[in-house]
């Protein structure tokens, strides 16, 4: 117990580096003992940057599109991929003159690393002093998540992870001009950014009953424009996610003449997605027929893991929104809210396809296993995590889709 406690004190660059290295080391140990399947659109993208198949590996799938649109622009179907991230990618690339690959996984990797960084500083701000010993927790389900490595690889994953919790960490400290700028910028990297709303909502609720920023105050003038700054601020944190996707679909509605170009286009891509509304007991009968007609083989394993995923993450969102609700911590419920809509959202297209990987961002549940007063139950569920990663990472690195 004692080792176990000294590891837990290690921070937050040592727990990164080694969570990076095993995931490299699993990532090359995979090319030699899982065979390659590699059945993904435009490999000719990969074919293109000289760098070991095993680092390759990290740009599958949507990664590939990512490259090709910061590479060449959009072109058709691509539009349900948003745009900053392969911004970045390009400006990046032509700054530092790196290829595309390689720009791709240093933005993903940064931004995790910072990310875990300020993830830390929001949850020493908004946890009790007597849970501030499970932060670290927190930190190790998160790395040790079977879908963790999308963190790592050309995915938007890190970045936007980094984007959601200085969303957080400025929305607590009251910071409403940033925290409007990183909502901005969330929605300009995936949809769900765009309901970042939520929490800046729950936490403006309070201050409804506020006097007038300038005719009621005790402290004159000065004090109520400083206050009507702030309440600037805030008005624009709220809509900031709806601008950006406004944004988005205006530059859509100009190049492609179909403004909702990055929703209808998803069935594209041959993943079970409808661009009619589907509810959540469909999809989860839909889910059970097939785990009981279908046959025994990897796409059966993906879809087990969907489903056992989804049931997990939403039944331990249910039982923290229960708790918060009694404990009225609105910062926490905030969050719990999003983590439940960035669950939740994706299932109406008709398919748990990928929650693996979009319950990354459901970081409530992160947050929900931290605190568990049982240690062993912990260290168990660590140990569960870290078998399933690398599992699911040795598959996806040789062209297996898992999530």
């Amino acid at each position: 117990m004692a080792r176990i406690q000294y590891l837990l004190r290690v921070g937050i660059i040592p727990l990164f580096l080694a969570w990076r290295l095993f995931g490299f080391m699993f990532a090359y140990i995979a090319t030699f003992t899982v065979p390659y399947l590699g059945h993904f659109s435009h490999p000719s993208t990969l074919a293109q940057y000289n760098v070991p198949q095993w680092v390759k590996g990290f740009a599958q799938f949507d990664g590939i599109f990512y490259l090709r649109i910061a590479q060449y622009g959009y072109s058709q179907f691509e539009q349900a991929f948003f745009p900053l991230y392969p911004i970045l990618i390009k400006v990046m690339a032509q700054i530092i003159g790196a290829n595309y690959l390689a720009t791709s996984l240093l933005i993903t990797n940064v931004s995790f690393l910072v990310g875990l960084f300020v993830f830390r500083k929001y949850l020493a701000a908004v946890l009790p002093k007597n849970k501030q010993k499970n932060i670290v927790f927190v930190i190790f389900f998160l790395l040790l998540f079977p879908t963790s490595f999308f963190f790592g690889a050309s995915y938007t994953e890190g970045l936007f992870f980094l984007l959601v919790v200085s969303t957080l960490y400025f929305l607590h400290k009251k910071n409403y001009w940033l925290v409007a700028l990183f909502v901005f910028l969330a929605s300009l990297t995936r949809f769900i950014g765009v309901f970042l709303f939520i929490p800046v909502l729950v936490s403006y609720f309070p201050d409804l009953k506020s006097r007038s920023p300038i005719l009621k105050n005790r402290d004159g003038l000065l004090f109520g424009l400083a206050q009507g700054g702030r309440a600037t601020g805030k008005y624009l944190a709220i809509v900031s996610p709806f601008l950006g996707l406004t944004t988005y679909i205006y530059y859509l509605w100009l190049s492609t003449g179909n403004p909702l170009a990055f929703f209808t286009s998803q069935t594209a891509f041959g993943a079970g997605r409808s661009t009619q509304l589907i509810l959540l007991p469909q999809v989860l009968f839909r889910y059970l027929k097939i785990l009981v007609t279908a046959r025994l083989d990897i796409v059966y394993f993906v879809a087990f893991l969907e489903l056992c995923t989804f049931l997990l993450i939403f039944t331990a969102l249910l039982h923290q929104l229960k708790i918060l609700l009694r404990s009225k911590d609105k910062g926490l419920l905030g969050l719990n809210l999003f983590s439940f809509v960035n669950l939740v959202v994706p299932t109406f297209t008709g398919t748990l396809g990928s929650i693996p990987r979009y319950g990354l961002l459901s970081l409530s549940f992160f947050i929900y296993l931290g605190i568990l007063r049982n240690t062993n139950t912990k260290l168990g569920l660590c140990l569960i995590f870290f078998l399933l990663h690398v599992a699911l990472l040795t598959l996806f690195i040789q062209g297996y889709f898992v999530s």
